[in-house]
């Protein structure tokens, strides 16, 4: 199998050692998304509502360069600073994660997350066409 590594300008650059995304055959694996603004590449900070929105458009980015739309994810990791925001950030992600057949899902609290932001989604897709 081969590996190919997803770059877009539509989702922040990698601010460590890794890919935005790897295909993997027909799989995506898409790596944790910050609210980072893609064009200043700001952090956006406070309302939690924002901040998911953002993360999920830049995930959305990452699935557009492979030809693939949100309703090909199969499964994604919600990482929350707070989960006290948990239905503020249900209620976006159900917005947009608007198919059918919803992902499978975890949502954990994390003691801290990167850049101390309140959310980070990661996300693997599957390739159906």
């Amino acid at each position: 199998m081969t590996l190919k590594p997803v770059i877009t300008a539509g989702a922040p650059e990698p601010i460590g050692a890794y890919s935005q995304g790897i295909c993997a055959g027909d799989f995506v694996f898409i790596s944790g998304q910050i609210p980072i603004d893609p064009k200043t590449n700001d952090i956006i900070c406070g309302d939690i509502r924002v901040q998911t929105d953002l993360v999920i458009t830049s995930i959305e980015n990452i699935l557009k360069a492979e030809g693939l739309v949100l309703s090909d994810v199969v499964k994604s990791e919600i990482f929350l600073k707070d989960l006290d925001d948990f239905q503020d950030i249900n209620e976006i992600y159900a917005s947009r994660f608007s198919g059918e057949i919803k992902p499978a899902r975890v949502v954990i609290q994390a003691a801290k997350l990167p850049k101390d932001v309140g959310v980070e989604i990661s996300c693997i897709a599957y390739r159906t066409k």
